[in-house]
Parts: structure tokens; C-alpha cells; sequence
């Protein structure tokens, strides 16, 4: 049964947050300079290359370049970030919804957009695309309409259940949207631009998350390997064990090639795996890369030329060739460390944009950024608060 448009075209007013205090839903290298930064409870005019890590009430914006704190925002609970798809703006999960960042004046905006339980966003082909999960919403727009504050015309299409789920438009307006309930989720559709089914596959068991590959292929990953959208048709990727779960992924445009996790073990509470998957959308294989150690759901990052990135718990920024799916680097930046249990607590994490990769150390504090074409850490500072999730906008 196909679900026809909740709203089309339709303007969505801001909510006015009542303060900003709100309940979200739900390594050192000598070479590097450091210094102790204070934090700034007055936004800055105008941030340059602005990134943004949470933290336990809060959300610190940085200078890209020098990571000094330009902006110091109270917010309570558990925070998500997500780049909105410009150089300005960043999406914060909230009670309320999607809340807008104007991450280069370094304040949190009164710009909502309400979501029962706000989850994946999605950039792509100039367009923005928000998933509720708590009622299966999916609300697109124009990325560069969003400078002005809540876009006037939105597209609003719900799913036929509600779940964790994520949605990706094309460039010709085609919308990729997961499928499932609240107990099971089993795969994805395609609509056209009229929002009528045009692909359906339910051979993508546990789907979850997705990423857009060379070609305007789209990956999502199941619980035995990944399901690839190209063409106008739907292509299973089968893992090598039974149980082979991909959850997390990251593409590249300029590749086939897509970076995801690998994860074999059911009935794990909490598996560390010591492996990745490459995924070659060109021949629907998949290869598994062995690593030096393990990894987080916020370890994975691609480079300029499309390498593929993951941060180790053993403290290094390992690159892997993505061709050759050999690593060909390790950069050391802190101490071995261990994945915390529950998903929601700090954990370093990795951030990649351009030529730099930015990489928070939960156990000193600290922030690096990271020069790929060198290797070199270019800029460390130690923050006041434990960073969590890490963030920025756009290139």
C-alpha cells in the first residue's frame, strides 16, 4: 500500500524554543600546538569553518582553523548534531525536533523543525532530508533555502510505519525511504517525484542508515550485508557470514567504493569489531579490511581522494586504500582506550571535511585536527567540558 503525501509543498512555521534549555531526544601529538581554551558564553559575529561537539549540557562551536571556542550554548540532555548540508547551519536534536545552528554566528536559532523523535539527516544534490522517527515524517527542502529561517515550501511524506528509518531524495526528485514498524525493519522503497512507488525490495533484514556512493548509488545497510540502490533497480550485497551486519556507512561521491562497519556476532551485548566492510557498488562485492584494533559507530570518515578513515580504539587514525583495501597509514594521536556500554556515553569520535580531519579525545579533553595530505596535526586544543558528539557544517 503506498502512503500518499501528508502535506505537499507545504510551509511548516518556526517554533520559538522557550529558552535554551531544552531535553534532547532520543590524541596528542607533540608536534601540535595546545593551549587551554576558555569557554565562550558570547557568540561570536562570524566563525570560520565552524565545528561543533556536545557535551553533558551543552554544545561548544569552534573555529575550524585555530579550534578556539567561539560559542558556549546550554542545552540539556543528550544532544545529536547533524550538518544541514550548508556552510552555516547544523541540525540539533531536540524534545521539540530538528532545531537549526547557525553554527557561523555560534547560536542555537529558534528555527524547529517539529519531529516525534527526530533521527537521520540526510544531504544530497543540493536538497535536505529530515526523518522522524516517532511517526515516520519525512520532511525535504532546498539546503540553500535555509538561511532565512524555516524554508517556505517543504515536502512532507510519511511512511507507511513508523520506525528508525532514514530517506534520501535524488537529484531528479526520486525519494529512497526505509522500510518497517517498530518491531522489525526489512528493507526500502523508491518514489517518484509524484510520490508513487516505482522499487521495493524487503531483502535488507535490521536496515539501518545509508550514504550515497559515485553515480548517485545509494547504500543502506542490513544485518547480512547491504542493499544498493543504482538505475532504477535494487541489488543485494551479500556479507561473507551469516550474520554480517553493516549499521553504519560512508560514502564518497567521487567513488563506488563505500566504507561501512562489520559486525558477526547476534547475540553480542556489545561487539568491538576489528573489522570493515568496502562495499563496490560497481560489481555489488564486498570485501572485509582486518584492523589493528576496534572501532565505534563514530569512528568511520572518507578523505579527499576516497580513502577510507577509521579511528581505532588502539588511538590511531588508520587510512585504508580503498582499492587496495590495505591500510596504507596510521596516525597516532592518544592512548589506546575501550567503547563505553551504552551508546550515548563519550567516546572519541571523528569528523571529516575536505583535507582535515578533526578527532576528539574523550580522556584528555581534547580536539585535534588533522592535515590527510600530511598526516600532520595542525591545531590541538583541551576543552573545559568531556566531548561527545562532533560535528561541523558543510565545505
Amino acid at each position: 500500500m503506498r502512503t500518499p503525501h501528508t502535506a505537499t509543498r507545504a510551509a511548516l512555521p518556526a517554533v520559538l524554543s522557550a529558552g535554551l534549555l531544552l531535553t534532547a531526544c532520543s590524541t596528542g601529538a607533540d608536534s601540535a600546538p595546545e593551549e587551554e581554551a576558555p569557554a565562550a558564553d558570547t557568540a561570536a559575529a562570524s566563525v570560520a569553518e565552524p565545528i561543533a561537539v556536545t557535551y553533558d549540557g551543552g554544545v561548544l562551536v569552534l573555529d575550524g582553523t585555530t579550534l578556539e571556542v567561539a560559542g558556549n550554548i546550554e542545552l540539556e540532555g543528550f544532544n545529536r548534531l547533524n550538518p544541514a548540508g550548508d556552510d552555516r547551519h547544523l541540525f540539533v536534536s531536540t524534545s521539540d525536533g530538528f532545531q537549526v545552528l547557525d553554527a557561523a554566528a555560534g547560536e542555537l536559532t529558534d528555527t524547529v523543525f517539529p519531529a516525534d523523535t527526530p533521527g537521520h539527516v540526510v544531504r544530497h544534490g543540493g536538497r535536505t532530508v529530515l526523518f522522524a522517527d516517532g511517526s515516520g515524517e519525512v520532511t525535504s527542502f532546498d539546503t540553500d533555502a535555509l538561511g532565512d529561517g524555516t524554508p517556505e515550501d517543504l515536502d512532507v511524506y510519511t511512511t507507511e510505519e513508523a520506525h528508525h528509518g532514514v530517506a534520501v531524495e535524488l537529484e531528479d526528485g526520486e525519494l529512497l525511504v526505509t522500510l518497517g514498524d517498530e518491531e522489525e525493519r526489512v528493507g526500502a522503497v523508491v518514489l517518484d517525484a509524484d510520490r508513487e512507488e516505482i522499487a521495493r525490495s524487503e531483502d535488507c533484514p535490521g536496515v539501518h542508515g545509508e550514504t550515497t556512493a559515485g553515480g548517485e548509488t545509494v547504500v543502506i545497510g542490513c544485518e547480512d550485508g547491504a542493499l544498493m540502490y543504482q538505475d532504477g533497480e535494487f541489488t543485494k550485497v551479500e556479507a561473507e557470514h551469516d550474520y554480517g551486519r553493516i549499521g553504519n556507512q560512508a560514502g564518497s561521491e567521487d567513488s563506488p567504493i563505500v566504507l561501512g562497519d562489520y559486525k558477526t556476532d547476534p547475540d553480542a551485548e556489545l561487539e568491538r569489531p576489528e573489522r570493515v566492510a568496502l562495499v563496490d557498488t560497481s560489481d555489488a562485492s564486498l570485501s572485509l579490511v582486518d584492523l589493528p584494533s576496534s572501532y565505534t559507530f563514530r569512528s568511520l570518515g572518507r578523505g579527499p581522494q576516497g580513502e577510507a578513515l577509521v579511528l581505532g580504539t588502539d588511538g590511531s587514525l588508520h587510512v585504508i586504500d580503498q582499492e587496495e583495501g590495505e591500510i596504507t597509514d596510521s596516525v597516532e594521536l592518544m592512548d589506546p582506550w575501550e567503547e563505553p556500554l551504552e551508546w550515548q556515553q563519550p567516546r572519541p569520535a571523528l569528523f571529516v571535511r575536505g583535507e582535515t580531519a578533526y578527532v576528539t579525545d574523550t580522556a584528555t579533553r581534547q580536539i585535534h585536527a588533522v592535515d590527510l595530505g600530511t598526516g600532520e596535526v595542525t591545531a590541538s586544543t583541551t576543552l573545559e567540558e568531556t566531548p561527545n558528539e562532533l560535528s561541523g557544517v558543510s565545505s
